[in-house]
């Protein structure tokens, strides 16, 4: 399977502000791929770079092979991108805004598309209502539906769910999903970790514009291994004196770390010599969000994590 972003060095100033310090990321042909970091990392400018809206300082991208800055307009047909800001044109129905957007891809009769576009991101309703009346919610799924309507080989989703009830969030990622089995591939920028480590087979995470984690979301998360015993006594119970400097204040009751399950029972045994009982008592494990803290406080960098780990993966490697 053939690379379809490459990423290569690119650097971008504005002024003094370094927003992008040479980031290279090799993204295959149907992959699912989140793009992580916190605000100020990058992210979108390495976004608006790829769409062509923004000029890097130095380094290359490319879209399936078509150079961004040399053959901009096959680049950009090739490219479907959802931004983070709710941009739109006031004087057209969402139909009508569809249709306009067809016809900047040349692309005509393309009605029965925008129809299936219209039932998946459940707007067949609002198809005849001027845009300057939608909710922010609705004119955030017709900037969804503008990014498809040329059914684009690589969609690129710059936080898509950002103020989004809940049910559109779950149709809108049955429809992206259908689309990655079918072959689309799919960049995908969000704050919500929980989407990113179930949607996302690989992701890169940016600091301060530099690629500081990239691997598989099932190896970030072996990486950052992080097990944890949750207990609540019951009340009036003490926490021993032999168990105070490894627990932590949680929820109510206390929270011990481990390095891994061997270190459950030693913990129970303590407390059951001690006389104590249980209210509640769970075990967890690390979620993306462990990793993602853990990464941006420079934590558990090592082989295969940051930077020079950018190579396109074999498709059946994409779990």
């Amino acid at each position: 399977m053939g690379s379809a972003v490459s990423i290569q060095r690119v650097a971008k100033h504005f002024g003094r502000l370094q927003a992008l310090a040479g980031v290279s990321l090799e993204i295959a042909e149907g992959e699912f791929f989140g793009l992580l970091g916190p605000n100020g990392a990058g992210k979108t400018t390495l976004i608006s770079c790829l769409a062509g809206l923004v000029r890097p300082d130095s380094g290359r991208l490319s879209v399936l092979g078509a150079d961004v800055a040399a053959d901009y307009r096959a680049a950009r047909r090739l490219l479907g991108v959802v931004p983070q800001e709710l941009v739109f044109d006031p004087f057209f129905s969402v139909r009508e805004t569809l249709r306009i957007q067809s016809g900047y891809f040349g692309l005509r009769n393309n009605d029965d598309w925008i129809d299936e576009i219209l039932a998946n991101l459940d707007l067949t309703s609002k198809a005849g209502t001027n845009m300057r009346r939608l909710s922010g919610g609705m004119k955030r799924r017709v900037l969804v539906a503008q990014a498809l309507v040329h059914k684009p080989p690589v969609i690129v989703l710059d936080e898509p769910t950002a103020g989004v009830d809940v049910e559109l969030r779950q149709g809108l990622w049955q429809f992206v999903q259908r689309l990655n089995r079918e072959g689309h591939t799919v960049i995908l920028t969000t704050h919500y970790l929980e989407e990113a480590e179930a949607l996302c087979g690989r992701i890169a995470m940016l600091k301060e514009g530099r690629v500081v984690a990239l691997d598989t979301t099932s190896n970030l998360l072996a990486r950052f291994s992080r097990h944890a015993l949750t207990v609540r006594l019951t009340a009036g119970g003490a926490l021993p004196e032999a168990l105070r400097g490894r627990a932590t204040p949680s929820d109510g009751g206390w929270q011990f770390r481990l390095a891994g399950y061997h270190e459950v029972e030693p913990i129970l045994a303590a407390l059951r010599e001690a006389g104590c009982t249980f209210d509640d008592l769970r075990l967890t494990q690390a979620d993306l969000e462990d990793v993602f803290v853990g990464v941006m406080q420079g934590e558990g960098l090592g082989e295969g994590v940051g930077e020079g780990h950018g190579e396109v993966p074999a498709r059946g490697a994409v779990p």
